[in-house]
């Protein structure tokens, strides 16, 4: 009943969201990519998480003579949500800490962007993991919703 409930709220948040078939789930921001990235960092570490680091794609790009829209990807967890998932599947480890993309499409539009953690469990083959899935189903769609809105 619990896996049953964790599809269909994961169903639900979906559908109202861009889905792209490699795992990623994609949300329009309402701001820059700037504000957005703020607004991410910032109610990550009200929620006590760890921030390891904001990558400035562009940044690098410019450095090497590219251009490059506006794009950065923020690292972040937290141990007591990431280890009861790598002790259901040790090598979801490659994919832990978190990652968000946030980038500036070719038409303008901001997108937030995150592995569906329903990815995670395909490519991992996790089992008996729901309660600590649930959990980061649902963070990560709280974190989403606070920096896109």
């Amino acid at each position: 009943m619990f896996k049953i409930k964790i599809i269909l709220l994961t169903f639900l948040f979906i559908s109202s969201i861009g889905f792209a078939a490699d795992g990623l789930i994609q949300i329009k921001s309402n701001h820059s990519v700037k504000q957005t990235t703020k607004n991410l960092v910032k109610v990550l570490e009200k929620k006590g998480m760890t921030v390891f680091d904001v990558i400035k794609h562009k940044k690098g790009a410019h450095k090497v003579g590219k251009k490059l829209r506006p794009t950065t990807v923020v690292i972040f967890g937290n141990p007591k949500v990431g280890t009861p998932l790598m002790q259901c599947a040790q090598t979801v480890a490659i994919d832990l800490p978190q990652k968000a993309l946030i980038y500036k499409d070719v038409n303008g539009q901001v997108w937030y962007a995150y592995n569906n953690p329903q990815y995670l469990v395909a490519r991992h083959n996790i089992k008996g993991c729901e309660k600590p899935l649930a959990k980061i189903t649902n963070a990560l769609a709280n974190f989403a919703k606070a920096a896109t809105r």
